[in-house]
C-alpha cells in the first residue's frame, strides 16, 4: 500500500483525502517518491448572463478524458458548488454534463462532500459567541455575519432586538464568508486556527475585538475536520478527480483550495484546475492572489472556453473574449480558445476557425462536448500537450502586497478589466469607507495595504456597461471590506448580491 493510501478515508459513497497530513509527510520525507504537476487553468469567457455558464466544468473534465487517452497522467481540481445556485436552478450543476460527467455529480451539486455544511456551522457558531459577547458586554457590534445556503432576500440586513441590545446584523452565503476564504487559502489545521483567531468579532467602545480575545479556537477548528479534506471523485471514464471549496469568483475567490491543488500535482503530471466564472473573476484571483500572493503555481497554459453565442450574439461585447486571450498571452501563459458548441451548431466550425485565425489566436479547440466528450478533444491537442510538456513552469510575479490599495484596484481595473486608472470612480460613500477600513486595520497593528484585495463584482459585467464604447468605459469603486483573518480586503466594484435568488422554472 502506498503511502498515500495512509491519509484516504471512506466518507458515504467517496473518498476524502488528508491533504494537510499527507503534504506534511511529503515535505518531512524528501525522499519519498512524489511527482510535480504542471498547472492548467480552465476559465472563460464573461458570460452573458450570470446565470449561464459557459462549460468550464464540462471542459475541465472532457480535457483530462482526452490527455489520459494520450497516455498523459491528468487530473482535475473542481470546486465545490454552492446549493444557492446550483440546488436552487439560478445556474447548472458543477459536475459537467452528458458523456463529459463525474460518476456521482449529486456528491458534487447537492452539497455532499460536506465542506459547506461544516463551514456554515463553524461559522454561524462564530457569530453566536459574537451575540454571547454582546450579553456579557465584551462587544458592542458584530462585524461577522450569519450563513446559509440558501437564499433569502428578507435576511440580507436584519437587527436582533432582545429588548437590552439592538444590533445590526446580515446572512450571505456560505461560499462568500470569511471562514470559507480561510479555508481555502490555509495549508495546515494551525493555519486556519490562527486565521480565525484574527477574524474581527465586532466592536468594543470603538475598537476592534478578534474572536481570539475570547473563544477558544479548538471549538471551531473541530468542526472543520473533515471540512478541510478535499473529496476524490472520478470521471464517467475513470479518470482522477478532486472536488474542494471555491465558488463565487465574483463575491469571494472563486478557486479550489490550494492544498487540493498541491496534493493533486504531488499526485500527478497535468493538474487542471478551474476557476469560477470568466477570466475577469476566477482566474484574475487565481493568478493575483492564490498564485502571486499565496505561493500557488502560475498556470504553465491555460483553456478559455466560450459559447459560440456568447462569443459572437451581441456586437457590443464581441471585444471580451479576445481581450481574455491576449491578456493571458500577454502574462506567459498560453492561452488555447476552446469553443463550446451546442446541438446545431456544428457548422458553424469552419466559420469559427476562421475568426480565431482573424484574432490571432492559437488554433482553437472545438467540440460539443456534452454530446462527445473527451473523445472530441483528443485529435485536437498537439499543440496544447506541447505548450504544457516543453516549456517550463513560467515564474510567479512579484507581491503587490504593500501597494497602496487605490493603486491596487486601478490595477485590476486596467489587468483585468481594461480600464485605465483615470476611468476608475469612487461612488459617494467610497471614501468613507475605505478610510473606516484602514482605522480598522491600523488598530488591529495591521496595514491595509498589506492585504491581498479582492475585487467584488458582477459575474456578468467587466465594467460599469461592458456595451459602451471602449474609451468611455468605467469602473466604480463601492465600498471595501476587511477580512482580517483571511488576510484579505473586498472592494466592491459593480452591483452584486451576496444572496442570489432562485430560479423559477
Amino acid at each position: 500500500m502506498s503511502v498515500y493510501e495512509n491519509y484516504v478515508t471512506q466518507f458515504g459513497s467517496f473518498k476524502k483525502i488528508d491533504a494537510f497530513g499527507y503534504l506534511d509527510y511529503l515535505e518531512g520525507h524528501p525522499d519519498e517518491p512524489r511527482k510535480h504537476g504542471k498547472v492548467v487553468l480552465v476559465t472563460a469567457d464573461t458570460p452573458l448572463k450570470a446565470s449561464r455558464g459557459e462549460g468550464k466544468t464540462t471542459t475541465t473534465i472532457a480535457l483530462i478524458d482526452a490527455l489520459r487517452a494520450r497516455g498523459i497522467d491528468a487530473a482535475a481540481v473542481l470546486r465545490q458548488p454552492s446549493m444557492g445556485i446550483t440546488a436552487a436552478g439560478s445556474k447548472g450543476g458543477a459536475s459537467g454534463g452528458g458523456k463529459a460527467s463525474l460518476t456521482h455529480p449529486e456528491l458534487v451539486d447537492w452539497g455532499l462532500c460536506g465542506e459547506m455544511a461544516a463551514i456554515a456551522a463553524a461559522q454561524n457558531l462564530l457569530v453566536a459567541f459574537a451575540e454571547k459577547a454582546v450579553d456579557d458586554e465584551r462587544l458592542d457590534t458584530i462585524a461577522v455575519p450569519r450563513v446559509s445556503e440558501t437564499p433569502s432576500r428578507s435576511l440580507r440586513r436584519v437587527r436582533v432586538d432582545d429588548g437590552k441590545n439592538n444590533i445590526a446584523e446580515r446572512v450571505v452565503l456560505t461560499p462568500t464568508c470569511e471562514l470559507t476564504q480561510i479555508v481555502v487559502l490555509s495549508r495546515s489545521m494551525d493555519e486556519i486556527s490562527n486565521r480565525v483567531s484574527n477574524m474581527v468579532a465586532g466592536e468594543k467602545d470603538g475598537q476592534p475585538v478578534r474572536f481570539g480575545d475570547f473563544i477558544d479556537l479548538w471549538r471551531i477548528t473541530n468542526i472543520l475536520t473533515e471540512a478541510v479534506k478535499p473529496a476524490y471523485t472520478e470521471t464517467m471514464q475513470g479518470s482522477p478527480v478532486y472536488v474542494h471549496c471555491g465558488p463565487f469568483a465574483n463575491v469571494s475567490i472563486g478557486i479550489p483550495s490550494l492544498v487540493s491543488v498541491e496534493m493533486a500535482c504531488a499526485r500527478h503530471d497535468v493538474v487542471v484546475v478551474e476557476a469560477g466564472y470568466g477570466t475577469d473573476a476566477g482566474a484574475q484571483k487565481w493568478l493575483d492572489i492564490a498564485a502571486r500572493e499565496y505561493g500557488a503555481q502560475w498556470p504553465s497554459a491555460a483553456i478559455v472556453v466560450t459559447r459560440a453565442t456568447t462569443w459572437r450574439d451581441d456586437p457590443t461585447l464581441r471585444w471580451r473574449y479576445p481581450f481574455h486571450v491576449h491578456r493571458l498571452e500577454s502574462l506567459g501563459i498560453p492561452a488555447f480558445p476552446m469553443i463550446n458548441l451546442w446541438d446545431g451548431e456544428d457548422d458553424q466550425v469552419l466559420e469559427l476557425r476562421q475568426q480565431a485565425s482573424h484574432l490571432k489566436f492559437r488554433e482553437p479547440i472545438v467540440g460539443n462536448l456534452f454530446r462527445d466528450g473527451g473523445d472530441a478533444l483528443v485529435n485536437q491537442l498537439d499543440g496544447f500537450v506541447a505548450a504544457v510538456q516543453n516549456e517550463g513552469i513560467p515564474s510567479v510575479p512579484g507581491s503587490h502586497k504593500g501597494m497602496d490599495i487605490l493603486e491596487h484596484v486601478r490595477w485590476i481595473a486596467d489587468s483585468a478589466y481594461g480600464v485605465p486608472a483615470e476611468r476608475v470612480v469612487m461612488r459617494d460613500g467610497f471614501s468613507e469607507s475605505l478610510q473606516d477600513a484602514r482605522a480598522l486595520c491600523a488598530a488591529l497593528g495591521q496595514d491595509l495595504n498589506d492585504y491581498a484585495v479582492v475585487a467584488v463584482k458582477s459575474p456578468a459585467t467587466m465594467t460599469d456597461n461592458d456595451s459602451a464604447p471602449e474609451e468611455s468605459r468605467s469602473v466604480t469603486l463601492k465600498k471595501v471590506e476587511v477580512h482580517a483573518g483571511a488576510g484579505l480586503v473586498q472592494v466592491n466594484l459593480t452591483s452584486s448580491l451576496t444572496t442570489p435568488m432562485p430560479k423559477i422554472v
